[in-house]
């Protein structure tokens, strides 16, 4: 039977853990919230519905943890103990992975105090009562608290290498779709805008990313500012080619469709060559394998009997 002890840690890791998965569904529903802020505000101005985003039901519960981890995190953000220039490169960093709006950073900072305080206290509420020695019982809460300092930087970046994944996987379909719609005589932003359209339902974190571009070109009167955030927005440097491919387009004038069709070949010539050298790896990769886990069992199969043999004979 367990002591009341250790029902209350146990019951307290569970706690935890709903509040983390709580805490990254808001993460990443925020930005569809966001979003579709944003594209009011531009039907708003522009009297039609241009890019269409995705509604989501506001839940009572979510919006109160986000409220509480965000209000945490603001008020570190509001003593002044980080630097501006920390707090760009953050909000770079999650725009990379995907996570934007106002309260972005604050979240990530309340996260980060969140799980820095409540982890040591869980471990230590286990290890009190398990008779290990003292200097585990201190040094194991230390411990808890770093990882949980470190936990919120290692999922943002697994997130952010994701999400430049799929944007990466995406990206050739989409120029592919904007060759198709300038060959049809429509230009660069009406092109922008369907292939966001058009891109929701297989790949939406590009059609969020062509999204914002289009509302942009609507909005700024200078077409490069637009194509130059498309491309350091998300830090992908295929965004990047992008967006100079097409400032160079429309400053020299050389036809779009040509210059979309070699870009994307050019990426899927990458991807490709990406692919034959993770296959050229393999039996590198392979070999450690074999030594570990098939060889043993050949030796056994072909030196078994004879071993046995030689055994039974000096026995007899």
């Amino acid at each position: 039977m367990m002591d009341a002890a250790t029902r209350y840690a146990l019951l307290s890791g569970a706690g935890l853990f709903l509040l983390a998965m709580c805490t990254a569904a808001w993460m990443l529903l925020r930005d569809m919230r966001s979003q579709e802020r944003y594209g009011e505000r531009i039907r708003q101005i522009h009297g039609e519905e241009r890019v269409t985003a995705v509604k989501t039901e506001a839940v009572p519960l979510r919006q109160m943890l986000s409220r509480s981890v965000s209000g945490a995190g603001q008020a570190i953000l509001n003593c002044g103990l980080v630097p501006a220039a920390t707090r760009g490169q953050l909000e770079a960093m999650l725009r990379g992975a995907g996570v934007r709006g106002e309260q972005s950073v604050g979240v990530f900072f309340g996260a980060k105090m969140l799980a820095m305080t409540v982890l040591p206290v869980i471990a230590w509420l286990v290890l009190r009562r398990t008779g290990w020695p003292d200097l585990i019982i201190t040094f194991v809460p230390i411990g808890a608290g770093v990882i949980g300092l470190l936990l919120p930087d290692m999922i943002v970046k697994r997130m952010r290498k994701r999400y430049m994944g799929r944007l990466e996987k995406g990206l050739p379909d989409a120029l592919d779709m904007m060759v198709i719609c300038a060959q049809a005589g429509l230009g660069l932003g009406p092109a922008v805008i369907r292939v966001a359209d058009e891109m929701k339902a297989s790949y939406r974190d590009l059609a969020i990313e062509f999204s914002l571009t289009a509302n942009e070109l609507q909005i700024m009167s200078d077409t490069r500012i637009a194509l130059h955030n498309l491309g350091q927005r998300s830090g992908l440097e295929a965004f990047r080619r992008l967006a100079m491919t097409l400032i160079q387009t429309i400053q020299y004038g050389t036809p779009l469709t040509d210059a979309l069709r070699t870009l994307s070949a050019e990426m899927r010539q990458e991807a490709l060559t990406a692919f034959e050298e993770s296959a050229a790896r393999l039996p590198t990769m392979l070999t450690l394998p074999m030594i570990i886990f098939i060889l043993p069992c050949v030796f056994l199969i072909a030196g078994g009997p004879a071993i046995i043999q030689v055994m039974r004979s000096m026995g007899g």
